[in-house]
């Protein structure tokens, strides 16, 4: 069987264009962690490490497994994703200013629909021997559906997503479309790790509805 690539038979979800666009997403299960706070600490860092630890032992001992998982496949990781938001106190206070260590966030890597919350919680037991980290216990096992939303392709600097999101919610008024919160969703094709700012790739997403 082809081995499974996101970035060919998913595009749609993965790979949009530079222009807004409106996209029916549905349930699809990941592996989460929560965090509060800037992105620029340890913490975030360690978040990613322990999502990428439990999905590269999933994808690598179900390979190796006989027999496989009912309805395995061979695929490639899926990327990192986020749901940002602000705290409560944040919100209250808002003046269009944004405080990183005001941020709530949930971070995450899709899962291929064999995987199972059993599964996961072998493979989080098998990293804990294998490539501990103290967040491991934090990883929770979730269904996670997105409905109808707008997205559109952002590349450059994250501090630079406003202009993209001002694009978007212009995009969705023009389509009798309106944004339910300030919530949103960003899918990182590329490594801030390694990339210059300015060619960082990142999906932006957001939820709507028909306006009143």
């Amino acid at each position: 069987m082809e081995k499974h690539e996101w970035r060919k038979q998913e595009r749609n979800f993965y790979l949009p264009k530079r222009q807004p666009e409106v996209i029916e997403v549905p349930e699809f299960q990941f592996v989460t962690i929560k965090g509060e706070g800037s992105p620029y600490t340890e913490y975030f860092s360690d978040c990613i490490a322990a999502l990428y630890s439990v999905s590269y032992a999933i994808k690598m001992t179900a390979k190796k497994m006989e027999p496989k998982p009912i309805g395995h496949f061979d695929y490639t990781v899926y990327p990192l994703e986020g749901i940002w938001d602000l705290n409560e106190e944040a919100k209250r206070n808002y003046d269009g200013r944004i405080n990183k260590d005001d941020f709530v966030y949930r971070l995450m890597i899709r899962q291929p629909q064999f995987v199972d919350q059993r599964f996961f919680i072998d493979m989080v037991e098998l990293t804990k021997h294998k490539k501990p980290n103290p967040l491991l216990d934090e990883l929770k096992f979730e269904n996670i559906t997105d409905g109808k939303c707008i997205q559109m392709l952002h590349i450059g600097s994250y501090d630079d997503e406003p202009a993209s999101f001002k694009q978007m919610e212009d995009f969705a008024h023009d389509n009798e479309l309106e944004r339910i919160s300030k919530v949103h969703r960003e899918i990182y094709l590329s490594d801030f790790r390694k990339v210059a700012p300015e060619k960082l790739k990142t999906v932006l997403r957001f939820r709507v509805r028909q306006s009143v």
